[in-house]
Order: C-alpha cells, then sequence, then structure tokens
C-alpha cells in the first residue's frame, strides 16, 4: 500500500535550538518508515543572534515560504500538513497564514505547540486576536502538545479527542563515562545561557554550595550566551567568589552527550515556560538524576522524590538545599539517576515518539 504523505513545517538546525531540533529529529524518525515525509523548511535565518530581530529579508523570506507552502500542497496533495504554532501575537499572526495557506489549497491540517505559555497569551490578548485565533483554529483537525498536563491549553477550542500528547523523545548513541576527577562530584548546567533558563538561579545556588562544601564538586555550564547584562552578573559572582565553574561553550553531538554521561546531577532550573526540553530527555538518558522547576511538561519527566528533585522557581536555596542532599548521598544520587533511565526508556525513545504522532496523524486524517 502507498504510504500516506505528510507535510511537516519547522525549522531545522542551525541554530540549534528545541523547536528545530524537534523538526530534524522526527524528519530522520521512524516515521520515514510509515509515511512519506515531505519537509518545508521556515527559518528565515540560520543565526541565533537574529532571533526576533527585524529585517526586510526576513519579510521576503516568509513571503517566499508561504507561496511555496501552496505549491507544495498543490503538487503533492498530502494527506496532512504539521504545523507548529507560535504563542505571541506576532508569531501566531505569521503562523496562522500557515493554516490559511493549506487550508486554501485543500489539505487537512494538525497543529502542534511546543511550549507552554498559549492559554496566558491567548487570555491576555485582545478581544480581536482572540477571535481571530479561534476562527483559524477551526480551520484545523487538532493540536499535539509535549504532555497531559498542557492538554488544558486547547480544551477552549477541541475536545479532547482532538488534542494529542506526543512527548519529546529520541534514540542516543550514549558513550561510556569518562571521569577526570572521580574524588568530586561533577554537575552540569545545559541550555541557552539566558536569565529565563534559570541559569542565574544555578550560579547563586553554587555560591551557597562552594560556602558549605568547597572542593567537593565541579559545575561545567554548557550553552551559548544570549544576555551580556547576565554573562556580566554572573561572571563576576563565579570571580569574586572563585567558585568552581568552567564555561566551555556550546556543545552538540557526541560531545555534549560524553559531558552528559561523565557527570552526576543535572541541572535545569527554567523561570519561564517551557515545553518538553530536551535537555532533560537527554539527562534522563544518560541517567542523572535531575534538579528542575515546575514548567510546561517538565514534571511528566522529573518525578519530585523519584529521579530527581522539582524546586521552586528563582530559589537558589532550594536548588543548594537539592544538590548538597544529592552529593552527601550516593546511593539516592545513583537510585534517581537510574529511574531517570529507565523513565526514559519507558516514555520517551523514538519508538514512542513514532507510536505518538502516527496516532495522532491517523486520526487526524479520519478527522
Amino acid at each position: 500500500m502507498t504510504p500516506k504523505k505528510i507535510l511537516i513545517l519547522g525549522k531545522i538546525p542551525p541554530p540549534y535550538m528545541g523547536p528545530a531540533i524537534a523538526t530534524e529529529i522526527l524528519l530522520n524518525s521512524g516515521l520515514k518508515e510509515r509515511y512519506n515525509l515531505l519537509h518545508l523548511d521556515t527559518r528565515a535565518h540560520q543565526d541565533i543572534n537574529e532571533l526576533g530581530k527585524f529585517s526586510i529579508k526576513k519579510i521576503f523570506r516568509n513571503i517566499t515560504i508561504y507561496f511555496s507552502l501552496y505549491s507544495l500542497i498543490k503538487k503533492e496533495s498530502p494527506h496532512l500538513v504539521l504545523i507548529p504554532i507560535s504563542q505571541t501575537t506576532i508569531g501566531f499572526l505569521k503562523d496562522s497564514l500557515f493554516i490559511v495557506t493549506s487550508r486554501l489549497a485543500g489539505a487537512k491540517i494538525l497543529i502542534q505547540l511546543r511550549g507552554s505559555g498559549f492559554k496566558d497569551w491567548y487570555d491576555h490578548a485582545t478581544s480581536f486576536i482572540r477571535s481571530y485565533v479561534r476562527k483559524v483554529l477551526g480551520h484545523t483537525q487538532g493540536v499535539i502538545v509535549l504532555g497531559n498536563n498542557l492538554k488544558y491549553l486547547f480544551r477552549d477550542f477541541f475536545n479532547d479527542e482532538q488534542i494529542y500528547v506526543a512527548p519529546n523523545g529520541a534514540n542516543y548513541d550514549i558513550p561510556a563515562p569518562i571521569r577526570n576527577d572521580k574524588n568530586k562530584i561533577k554537575l552540569i548546567y545545559l541550555a541557552n545561557l539566558q536569565a529565563s533558563k534559570g541559569i542565574e538561579d544555578v550560579i547563586r545556588a553554587i555560591v551557597f554550595l562552594n560556602q558549605a562544601m568547597p572542593g567537593t564538586f565541579v559545575l561545567d555550564v554548557i550553552g551559548n550566551w544570549r544576555d551580556e547584562k547576565t554573562k556580566s552578573t554572573l561572571m563576576e559572582l563565579v570571580s569574586e567568589n572563585k567558585l568552581p565553574v568552567n564555561f566551555p561553550g556550546p556543545s552538540k553531538g557526541s560531545e555534549k552527550f560524553r559531558l552528559l554521561s561523565s557527570s552526576d546531577i543535572f541541572l535545569f532550573t527554567p523561570r519561564e515556560p517551557e515545553g518538553h526540553p530536551w535537555v532533560i530527555v537527554e539527562a534522563m538518558a544518560c541517567g542523572l538524576p535531575i534538579i528542575s522547576t515546575d514548567q510546561g511538561a517538565i514534571i511528566e519527566s522529573v518525578i519530585n522524590g523519584e529521579n530527581g528533585f522539582i524546586v521552586p522557581v528563582s530559589d537558589p536555596n532550594a536548588i543548594f538545599e537539592k544538590i548538597k542532599l544529592l552529593i552527601n548521598n550516593k546511593d539516592l544520587r545513583i537510585r534517581m539517576g537510574q529511574l531517570s533511565k529507565e523513565y526514559y526508556l519507558q516514555k520517551f525513545t523514538e519508538t514512542q515518539l513514532v507510536e505518538n504522532y502516527s496516532k495522532a496523524f491517523e486520526k487526524a486524517i479520519l478527522g
């Protein structure tokens, strides 16, 4: 039987950000064995520093993408178009044109949210924008969210049967750990280095930890600086307090997993809404206990007291206390790490990803 055609819209790396990584993983996953996957790259730029910046070049690039979408649908007649949507006014207006274009071309549409702030944005939007959102979403067959606890975001627009859950998931080649200093606990933070991702809270927690347990640990901070003010403040904190913190820069691929697999505790404590962060999935795959915050679908991966701890947002002291507990309790650290690996294998591999998307595709096509 000829496989059904699925047209997937989305950015692909570079830059290396969650949504782009997700699109790349989808396109290379086992879904391509079940479906004829088509892709339309919606990138207007390839430099992370261009994110959110206005340019005439971007406008022309976006216009070109809309025409390309219409032509592709008319040529290929896909059974379904998967469109990621934004949760800001400008972003949604831009993405809504993908929905309108697909509808005009005669396609069925499934949307996807890779965050958790949609309802908050919608509730605070103007009445005109809310009306427009309802009208646009009414032309779609449903929505994919990243966790069961995020289904509420779309209950004003769809019934529960049209809200599908597909957490992030992938298969990883995890290298054997390489430890240069077995006497020190190795902490690792991995994300873009900006205030919203909680890096300042982590560094301030390390100040407390260094005062209480000097010489017992080292922290590797992996990622790109996105905010010069935050960078200046934190580098000053590190210098003034002589903190054992390394900033090796961004990392990807095998080098990233070498760093993760050689660590003991993973830290990621975002202050603002997230979706289902890839860094959490990657840390679980490497068998690490995780300290994080209740943002997006994180609590469906990090079960407080089981494979890690959920701490309050913007609370360096709480982060410090949980790190100290894990450093002082090796058995707890190992047990939590083992549970992270088990939960990853149960829910967040490529096999689960393919099954979740396949169910959503089939139901949306019939809808």
